[in-house]
């Protein structure tokens, strides 16, 4: 088989990933085999392809791969999410491009371009996945909004609403004005933000006398229902019972009391708007007030804004800010940093507002995840950090609310039956609902047309957290042979930002719905940021193509680049720097694989004693490696894992191991030596398919032919054996002399090709099993033992050990005597200066003790380093 001179990542991509998936290597079925299960974080439906899908993603493939060639039955269900909010946001952009309002169309026919949308542009991320390498079942493919995961999602909301889990309220929400939809205290991300402290004056009614109020919302004040004082605060307590007026609305509201005021913010005085604020509400149903509601979905004033009404609530916000001063109300601003809530998806300031909403009671289902993680440990979290924040959440936990005033998404499978707001059944089905109402209402004569189903859909996230169960069927059918053999799965890897969203409530339905936890470990990665530490973004447009870097340095070349520095839960600062590297690691061993396939092999020759002793000392140091490699995999630190079979592979291998056993220039090699070098390539190959799969299976199917049973992809993991440790020491050892000996090489510019005696005054008992690899790399015409230095020779310590090199006929005896009393004279006044410095009491009392050490470590390096040139100084007298 012809090796081409370069390796061609691009056709080898296309090639291997055809060939794996018409032998169907990643397909998995039950069997009698151990399983391992892995679910893909499903990617919005409207997603392409970014950095942190890259880096998620690979770090799956490298699990699933690894447990494959450990002979596991490795499954790992890719899938979409339908994600309401951003896929109605682009179906709602296209028909506004086409000229069409989504609040002129019915729900069937808006939903009709809602599929069209995601039939057309919802499997894109799926098939770029593919060109990263990631071993999917692709036939497996789940998508949310599937027939049988929707009926997943509507099975569940049924149950837990009979167990009286799952209810409806009129409370305060955190409203999307851009979405126009309701979120969940999860999907709302607080911001520190500049603003502005308003002093307002409100007139108290019948009287000169004013109440200064401070807010950071001008606008509120015409939803304004009462001023609220602290009981204690002897400043307004006569003002208890009296009321105000509201300037511009001129409306006059009760002064109340309550220990809720915080008498040192602002001016000690609250204005109380209970339709736009969740405390301001508690303080109005508690007192009694009136709610007066003053915006409209999409926050511009409603009617009850007066004059601004249609006016966008920052624009209220600055004209309102202009009467006030007008009026003289306005009697100071000054500049306040705060904390601002903004939309998770769509990025825009959440406005509190009062709305009939369906919730989920979460306290119940949070107690076995809190006991899973922190007790029991049956769920392990990697980074451990990540625990106190999981415990902080889950503690102060609230209800979920679960409904979304979307079409995009899993219908609410309430039916109403009359006027009254909860005049509702709660089924599965049309039927079961008539049935339900019907009984509800004694009316027989009820049809299902007189029905009416609840116009608003789930949050997303209540299809997801089904998803480990889900995607086998398990809601459906608890009792299938898919849901009992790969349920609860393996591993899941995620980021920190979902802990919530996704990672817990998966936990609380695992245990709700199966009992049992739904998978054992949680590899949290970190945000992949740019070299100043930016999240990317599109909008920083700091995140390179992800497609485009595969083009540019191959699949393996972005995964090594990617993973060579993610430790779990710690932000990785990309740098395509990192994908050349990987790039420059795959031609590396291309390279490697097409020096050792060209040696030419002779069966009459036997092995020398410098390959004999080489292959036995790599196959230890192997065993070495590998033991490191899988205590890494076992503590999730993948990052580890990589770089240790880097440097293995590097520098043991290609640097070490193929020098030691290369024949000489045009040279055979003894068939011996060749088999062995090809088993180690081989294991180097298993090792590494997890992390660069493309390349690893190119050279593996180059080595010899291969059946498809034979395919890298399905070989098996090597088997640890115990490694001589002492062996591998000794070779570190003689490691040293070779670069001992080639740095004097370096230093008197003599040719590798000249070889040189080697005297060594073995003071370590090293022993010389290694003796003919020191021969072999230092180009050593003769080694000797001495009791004695050596004259006339440069030497060089490791350890104790001296070692000679004699320089008559190698160097040019005068020029290195120079050379080295020079190099003297400057140690020497080096040491001068240093001793001076120490001398110095004060510096020695009044330096820090780190410095003053740094100083003493000078010193005591200088006095070696003299020492050593003096001898050699003295062997060339």
């Amino acid at each position: 088989m012809t090796i081409p001179s370069k390796y061609d990542a691009g056709s080898a991509e296309s090639k291997w990933y055809d060939y794996w998936m018409e032998n169907k290597y990643f397909r998995s079925v039950p069997d009698e085999r151990e399983p391992y299960t892995i679910v893909i974080p499903p990617p919005n439906v409207t997603g392409v392809l970014h950095m942190g899908h890259m880096l998620n993603n690979t770090i799956q493939d490298v699990l699933i791969r690894r447990a494959r060639l450990k002979g596991y039955n490795a499954c790992w269900v890719p899938g979409t999410d339908h994600a309401s909010i951003a896929t109605e946001a682009k179906v709602v952009a296209k028909l506004k491009a086409a000229g069409i309002e989504k609040c002129d169309l019915t729900r069937e026919s808006f939903l009709e371009h809602a599929w069209d949308w995601t039939h057309e542009y919802g499997g894109v991320i799926l098939e770029q996945l593919k060109k990263l390498g990631c071993s999917c079942d692709w036939e497996r493919t789940k998508f949310t909004m599937d027939d049988d995961m929707s009926a997943s999602v509507i099975k569940v909301f049924v149950e837990l609403y009979n167990k009286g889990l799952i209810y409806k309220g009129h409370r305060m929400v955190n409203w999307d004005p851009e979405a126009k939809t309701t979120l969940s205290d999860e999907e709302v991300i607080y911001e520190e933000r500049q603003g502005n402290l308003y002093h307002l004056a409100y007139q108290i009614e019948g009287s000169d006398e004013k109440v200064i109020i401070a807010t950071t919302r001008p606008e509120t004040i015409l939803g304004d229902t009462a001023i609220c004082i602290h009981p204690d605060d002897e400043r307004y307590t006569h003002l208890a019972g009296k009321k105000v007026i509201v300037p511009v609305v001129n409306r006059a509201i009760p002064v109340i009391q309550d220990e809720y005021v915080d008498m040192e913010f602002g001016t000690g005085c609250l204005k109380v708007t209970p339709a736009h604020d969740e405390n301001d509400k508690m303080l109005g149903d508690k007192h009694g007030l009136e709610v007066v509601d003053i915006f409209n979905d999409d926050a511009s004033v409603n009617a009850n804004g007066l004059h601004y009404e249609g006016m966008d609530r920052f624009a209220v916000r600055k004209a309102i800010v202009k009467e006030l001063e007008s009026l003289g109300s306005l009697v100071k601003t000054e500049p306040h940093m705060h904390k601002v809530g903004t939309s998770e998806r769509t990025k825009a300031v959440i406005e509190p507002r009062l709305s009939d909403q369906w919730f989920l009671k979460m306290k119940d289902l949070s107690e076995p995840a809190l006991k899973a993680v922190l007790e029991t440990g049956d769920i392990r979290l990697f980074p451990k950090k990540f625990e106190n924040t999981f415990k902080h959440w889950l503690e102060n936990i609230r209800d979920w609310n679960i409904s979304r005033q979307l079409w995009w998404g899993h219908r609410i499978p309430a039916f109403y039956y009359g006027e009254g707001k909860e005049d509702f059944v709660v089924a599965a089905t049309i039927e079961e609902a008539l049935d339900l109402a019907r009984k509800a209402t004694g009316k027989e004569e009820l049809q299902a047309e007189d029905l009416k189903q609840e116009e608003d859909s789930l949050d997303t996230w209540f299809s997801s957290w089904l998803w480990p169960i889900s995607v086998f069927g398990g809601i459906l059918e608890p009792e299938n042979e898919e849901i009992k053999y790969y349920y609860p799965t393996n591993d899941l890897v995620t980021g920190p930002d979902i802990l919530f969203f996704w990672v817990a409530r998966m936990i609380f339905a695992g245990y709700e719905f199966r009992d049992e936890k739904p998978f054992t470990n949680v590899y949290l990665t970190g945000l992949v940021r740019d070299k100043q530490r930016r999240k990317m973004s599109k909008s920083l447009g700091n995140s390179p193509d992800a497609l485009q870097l595969i083009r540019d340095y191959g699949a393996d070349g972005v995964r090594v680049g990617l993973l060579l520095s993610s430790a779990a839960g710690n932000d990785l600062l990309f740098d395509e720097a990192l994908c050349q590297q990987g790039k420059n690691f795959a031609n590396k061993i291309w390279n490697a694989f097409r020096l050792v396939k060209g040696w030419d092999i002779d069966d009459t020759i036997g092995q020398p004693e410098h390959a004999a002793i080489a292959t036995s000392w790599y196959r230890n140091k192997f065993n070495t490696v590998l033991a490191e490699i899988e205590d890494h995999f076992e503590k999730y630190r993948i990052s580890d894992a990589l770089m240790a079979i880097y440097k293995l592979i590097w520098d043991d291998f290609c640097s070490w191991l193929l020098e030691m056993v290369k024949p000489a220039y045009q040279q055979p090699v003894n068939k011996k030596t060749f088999a062995e070098v090809i088993s180690l390539f081989e294991d180097n190959l298993k090792l590494l398919h997890p992390f660069m799969p493309f390349l690893t299976e190119e050279i593996w199917q180059h080595m010899e032919e291969r059946m498809p049973e034979d395919a890298l992809i399905v070989a098996s993991w090597p088997e640890y054996e115990k490694a001589d440790e002492q062996l591998v020491s000794r070779f570190a050892f003689a490691a040293e002399v070779i670069s001992g000996i080639r740095t004097v090489r370096k230093e008197k510019n003599i040719a590798q090709k000249n070889s040189l005696e080697l005297y060594v005054l073995d003071n370590e008992g090293t022993g010389k099993e290694f003796d003919p690899v020191i021969t072999k790399l230092g180009n050593i015409e003769k080694l000797s033992y001495t009791n004695e230095k050596i004259e006339g020779s440069i030497s060089f310590r490791v350890g104790s050990n001296e070692y000679f090199i004699p320089m008559e006929g190698s160097v040019d005896v005068e020029s290195e005597k120079k050379k080295i009393e020079e190099e003297l004279s400057y140690t020497e006044g080096f040491l001068k200066t240093v001793r001076k410095k120490l001398s110095n009491e004060r510096f020695v009392n009044s330096a820090p003790e780190k410095v003053v050490e740094m100083e003493r470590k000078k010193e005591a390096d200088a006095l070696a380093k003299i020492e050593t040139l003096k001898e050699s100084l003295a062997g060339l007298q």
